[in-house]
């Protein structure tokens, strides 16, 4: 009887049935290697609850379903169809997250199909090497501080080509000018721009020669976004 519970309705003698034992063996393990995943991924890095609570979770799905596919090809690509339908129900995440989903994804598979010992040797490796990333802060941007966004309030009588040109070329690098919006039902200009400062410690100077300019109108001083661009 005990047998027979754990059998499927459409089993057959061609269908190699998974132990009991081992299938508890290889859950339990990619739940261990989904909670080291996820300890991984909280060192030094902003996260919610919910994203490590997925995380931590996402080997043992992946291991299950790689288990109960078990070589059936029509099965095989019945799941990844609808793992596919699972990414237009998410909120589209950074590439730090979607490569950890993969990770993870990846300790599944490898202990869904059996090989225990390769997911604990690839688990420890990416995971050494991710904290060994995250503590060095490999690609962050030298001289953040640098890369600035001003939002700048002209009135409408005050030509915008060019208006600021003087003052950039004294305290910038380099300026873009990104967007130009009306506001205040069309008596005013809103400029967007980005600027790298040449030295961050005149920022307010530079900001005090801009009020002058533009008639002591709004001024607003931002970090660059990379978020909108990051793949």
């Amino acid at each position: 009887m005990f047998n027979t519970l754990f059998r499927g309705l459409f089993d057959s003698d061609l269908t190699t049935v998974i132990s009991v034992a081992d299938f508890i063996l290889c859950l339990g393990l990619s739940l261990i290697l989904g909670i080291v995943m996820a300890f991984a991924y909280m060192y030094r890095t902003r996260y919610t609850k919910s994203f490590v609570v997925t995380l931590a979770l996402l080997p043992a799905v992946v291991c299950v379903v790689i288990m109960l596919v078990n070589g059936n090809v029509g099965t095989g690509v019945a799941v990844a169809g609808a793992f596919s339908l699972v990414r237009f129900r998410s909120v589209p995440g950074t590439a730090k997250e979607i490569c950890t989903l993969f990770l993870a994804m990846g300790a599944g598979l490898i202990t869904g199909m059996g090989y225990l010992g390769f997911a604990v040797l690839f688990t420890a490796i990416m995971c050494s090497v991710f904290l060994l990333y995250n503590r060095l802060d490999f690609g962050a941007r030298k001289k953040a501080a640098a890369y600035k966004t001003f939002t700048i309030t002209i009135p409408e009588d005050l030509d915008y080509t060019g208006v600021f040109e003087d003052i950039f070329r004294e305290y910038t690098v380099c300026h873009d000018l990104i967007s130009v919006k009306t506001t205040n039902m069309g008596s005013m200009f809103r400029l967007t721009y980005h600027v790298t400062l040449r030295d961050t410690a005149k920022e307010k100077e530079m900001i005090d020669k801009l009020r002058c300019r533009n008639g002591n109108l709004e001024i607003m001083v931002s970090l660059q976004e990379t978020t909108v661009t990051e793949l």
